[in-house]
């Protein structure tokens, strides 16, 4: 009989144990009262007001999506969420310290992962986070924390994804990232202000997928990144990089490299391998030379924006386009020609494309005549780099070049236009009242370094050249081409090469001027381009394009010129033979009678 019961009671055993609420386990006493901490550290939020030592953090009852949430694995926290609203997060308590908080939160020693964003934290990020050591993820975004990223991170071994945006971080990305954090697959240091170059060793991050470094004040080429077998984002836009396109693997699906300094063409052969390519953003930057359209032929590519550079070349209706192109943004560059087929109303339905701005042929007021791409592509110089190591006797060469093309323009010249300058330069002496004089001769004398005016015949000949109306020498300031050329606009850039660029410029008094920027090598005071400047500025002829100044751009830290500025007169119409000619022949032409 207890035999033929005994399959009975066990059914029996079974459907109670099914009934029954089993649940999870409680939490550890001590966990839930270190919850309890963090809530009164972070002035109950009120994601967290329902939390209470009766709360059964494991069972679900400390969550409020997407607020809050406690994940844990038997009787222990691995995971803590906690997101401030989008309204942004209630003031914390005036005692509140980032570092007691993280003291805390290490009494939770299987803790893997960890948000606290929107929350309103400030202080330095704590070097404390090491304490964490079982730490996979950390995303602490959208708070007010500043300083430099703590070394103490450096030890989180299992570190796979760190994210910091929007906040002050500063100092520069350290180079221990890419080698200390073995498993580190994501960095996100989104808005921030982190400045210098970008270290040589991500570029050797064995695990990095994504790379997020947008909106910061980095400068500088980029890593090479081709050996990032797994990089699939890399986001860098809004910084100062460049001038080298980076060197990218061919499994990248998202670059963004809008609003910096990458300068020179696109490696075409380059991207048109990038297969999985979805997203390309390399907006507003100096790039010029032939666009490629190769691009709009990749499989993958869904977004492609090349807007607010120099791009060249003619499209055709014949080009080719990729079957999952969602956006093409063209616009403001030189291209000429006409919108591929593809692209147009009817091609490809799904597809928006922006392309204004160019010399395209669309028929609809929104582009400029052919002969303006035409004659910017010719301002626009690519000039083949050298060894690096040749650097400084470039940049000594050019502006010896300068002076150099001046005066054999001035040879060239004085033969050909001695008498009408002769001519001129009595008519101007009538006509120009004495009280020019004076002022052209104090606002020189008072702008240009006093050395510079120890040649009393120099004084002299300054003098007369203002009367026959040429603008006095002058030193000029930052802010003042700043403003002339709308920050440097791309759209007042007239080319570039690799000494640096020429910007059109309109100064406060409505002059029209010509800016060479010139990159100057590091350590190097402004009285060592001195006697250059100088010989620049004795070389001012009414019938020459005259320098009008110069600008020295110095380094914060160490007061040595970083980049020289050379500011002369804007001449259109025509160049100098033909000016030249162009006024010998009225000379010369006979009278009637």
């Amino acid at each position: 009989a207890m035999a033929a019961a005994g399959p009975s009671c066990l059914l029996a055993l079974v459907f109670l144990a099914v009934l029954l609420p089993g649940g999870a386990p409680l939490l550890q006493a001590s966990q839930t009262w270190t919850l309890l901490k963090v809530q009164q550290l972070l002035g109950r939020p009120p994601a967290l007001r329902h939390w209470r030592r009766t709360t059964d953090f494991c069972g679900g009852g400390g969550t409020v999506a997407p607020s809050a949430s406690v994940v844990c694995y038997g009787d222990t926290v691995t995971q803590l969420h906690i997101a401030g609203d989008a309204g942004g997060a209630p003031p914390l308590p005036l005692n509140f310290s980032l570092g007691a908080l993280v003291t805390t939160l290490s009494r939770l020693p299987d803790l893997k992962v960890l948000t606290l964003s929107g929350l309103g934290l400030w202080g330095p990020l704590p070097g404390k986070l090491e304490r964490l050591a079982g730490l996979e993820i950390v995303n602490m975004s959208r708070n007010y924390l500043y300083g430099p990223i703590p070394r103490g991170l450096s030890r989180l071994q299992g570190l796979q994804t760190l994210i910091l945006d929007d906040n002050m971080i500063g100092g520069e990305v350290p180079g221990w990232v890419g080698t200390a954090l073995p498993a580190l697959a994501v960095l996100s240091l989104r808005n921030n202000s982190l400045a210098g170059t970008v270290p040589e060793s991500l570029g050797r991050a064995p695990s990095l997928r994504s790379l997020v470094l947008a909106s910061n004040n980095l400068s500088g080429n980029l890593p090479d990144m081709r050996g990032l077998a797994s990089l699939q984002v890399l986001d860098v836009g809004g910084n100062s990089l460049g001038p080298a396109f980076p060197r990218l693997g061919r499994k990248v699906a998202s670059v963004v490299l809008s609003r910096n300094k990458f300068t020179g063409g696109l490696p075409a052969a380059e991207l048109s391998s990038f297969y999985l390519l979805e997203h390309l953003d390399v907006s507003l930057n100096r790039f010029v030379g032939p666009f490629p359209p190769a691009l709009l032929s990749l499989p993958s590519l869904q977004y492609l924006s090349i807007a607010g550079n120099r791009f060249t070349g003619a499209l055709s209706d014949k080009v080719p386009c990729g079957d999952n192109l969602r956006l093409v943004d063209l616009s403001s560059n030189l291209l000429m020609g006409s919108v591929p087929a593809c692209l147009r109303p009817g091609g490809k339905p799904a597809t928006v494309v922006l392309s204004s701005e160019n010399c395209l042929d669309r028929g609809d007021g929104s582009q400029h005549p052919s002969p303006f791409c035409q004659n910017q592509a010719l301002a626009v110089g690519i000039v083949p780099r050298h060894n690096e190591k040749k650097k400084v006797s470039r940049h000594a060469g050019f502006i010896a070049g300068i002076v150099m093309a001046v005066l054999v323009a001035v040879s060239l010249v004085g033969a050909m236009a001695f008498f009408a300058v002769k001519k001129m330069t009595m008519e101007g002496a009538k006509t120009r009242p004495s009280a020019t004089l004076m002022e052209d001769h104090t606002s020189t004398s008072s702008a240009y370094p006093s050395k510079l005016f120890a040649d009393a015949r120099y004084i002299s000949q300054t003098v007369k050249l203002g009367a026959l109306g040429i603008p006095p020498y002058r030193s000029f300031s930052l802010v003042e081409l700043e403003a002339a050329t709308n920050n440097f606009a791309n759209s007042c850039l007239l080319g570039q090469d690799s000494y640096g660029e020429m910007y059109l410029g309109k100064l406060s008094n409505g002059a029209s001027v010509t800016i060479r920027s010139l990159k100057v090598k590091r350590n190097q005071s402004s009285q060592s381009f001195n006697r250059h400047i100088e010989t620049i500025s004795r070389l001012r002829h009414r019938h020459l394009v005259s320098a009008l100044g110069h600008c020295f751009e110095y380094d914060l830290d160490d007061s040595t010129v970083t980049q020289l500025y050379l500011v002369f007169e804007y001449v259109q119409n025509g160049n100098l033979r033909s000016r030249i000619s162009r006024k010998l022949s009225v000379l010369t032409e006979p009278k009637d009678g």
